[in-house]
């Protein structure tokens, strides 16, 4: 890793660093302001095709579900590929206000650090290479993916993936606002639509009818009394709610969206039972239910002792930080399952991610950039971490 780190800081100074760090900024805003609902990436995905083919990338292409794939050639053809790759799509609805707000020490606004800053982060590396005519012994697929978020249940990085996974090494995955963590491990997921049905009928003629929405209140009730266990971490969520015709309508059919977590398949396994036993214990000739599986992740570990692991510790520490090593559920999730070595990375701190006040620190993104810089460099080269 020290050659790597060496030339790191060679390709790069000071004053160009701090010049990359301000383009990958104000490459941040733009992708914020250009609205990117879950499936709806395509805006996004033009810009994003825009910068690879003034990068002179080849190969670039915006396939079906809105990814966005262009090569570095490397050096060595015969070596096998690094993919370098950020998600486009945020949680907020199309009528989402975007207004930025900006101090001398952070961004604020929805989708900022998630991840219009993980987007110019893989741009800023580009540039960096363009710019610096570095030429990695390796390709080098930078690739912008669709459906990260929520529902779209990693649709995009799973195409990615699909599409380029006989030629790959490995893969760097960067969400905006994860500086200073390195993620190693994917949680498994899974997501249920939990419908209820019953007759319905009106609020004061048919009173005493069993309700949907009424139903769904005890279940949610029951399923929010779970407790999960603490080792391996599970967790749950009711994250919607929908249903009902009126005020003044008993509820034919209401639901709830479901989201269940875990580091252990089976820890999930058993969580899921556990809510499809209190679905039984509800279930009446006039209540019936559906459970449809919405979203399911799988899990991935890469152990710390990896090469790649321990290169993006370092790379960090060569800024001056020291890594936390973390567990999450992020794109990197399907290449880690599939046995691919994956690191997720980030270019920046903040918080209040998935809320309209979500902030990005300006001041941590120079050395954010630094530390992919490095990390990249270090995965390129032949014989090195991969």
């Amino acid at each position: 890793m020290k050659i790597q780190i060496d030339q790191a800081s060679r390709v790069v100074d000071s004053s160009t660093l701090a010049a990359l760090a301000d383009w990958v900024i104000e490459q941040a805003i733009g992708i914020q302001q250009i609205a990117a609902p879950t499936f709806s990436e395509r805006p996004r995905a033009e810009l994003v095709a825009a910068q690879f083919a003034e990068h002179n990338l080849v190969d670039i292409d915006i396939d079906e579900v809105h990814n966005v794939y262009g090569r570095l050639q490397g050096t060595n053809p015969a070596l096998a590929a690094l993919m370098v790759v950020a998600h486009t799509d945020t949680v907020f609805g199309a009528e989402t206000d975007l207004t930025l707000r900006r101090d001398p020490q952070a961004l604020y606004g929805p989708g900022i650090g998630d991840n219009s800053l993980g987007v110019g982060g893989m741009l800023g590396v580009l540039r960096m290479f363009f710019a610096q005519k570095v030429k990695p012994e390796r390709d080098i697929w930078f690739v912008a993916t669709s459906c990260e978020e929520g529902l779209g249940d990693l649709r995009g990085m799973r195409a990615a993936f699909s599409r380029l996974k006989t030629r790959l090494a490995g893969v760097v995955n960067i969400e905006g606002l994860a500086f200073g963590h390195v993620y190693h491990a994917g949680i498994a997921v899974k997501r249920l639509h939990i419908i209820c049905h019953t007759p319905g009928g009106h609020s004061w003629l048919h009173f005493g009818r069993p309700s949907a929405i009424h139903v769904l209140m005890a279940l949610g009730a029951k399923i929010a009394a779970i407790r999960p266990p603490t080792n391996p971490r599970t967790t749950h969520n009711i994250g919607l709610i929908d249903g009902g015709t009126s005020i003044n309508s008993i509820a034919a059919s209401a639901s709830i969206w479901l989201d269940m977590r875990s580091e252990d398949m089976g820890a999930l396994a058993r969580l899921e039972d556990d809510v499809r036993n209190l679905i039984h214990t509800v279930t009446t000739p006039e209540t019936t239910f559906t459970v449809d599986v919405v979203g399911e992740r799988p899990a991935g570990y890469l152990s710390p002792d990896h090469p790649l692991v321990r290169a993006a510790v370092e790379a960090l520490s060569f800024v001056g930080v020291k890594a936390t090593l973390e567990t999450g559920s992020t794109d990197g999730n399907i290449a880690l399952a599939a046995g691919c070595p994956t690191v997720t990375v980030g270019v920046t701190r903040g918080g209040n991610a998935h809320r309209l006040d979500e902030y990005a620190e300006l001041a941590a993104v120079r050395d954010g950039m630094q530390q992919l810089i490095t990390l990249v460099l270090a995965a390129s080269t032949a014989g090195s971490v991969l």
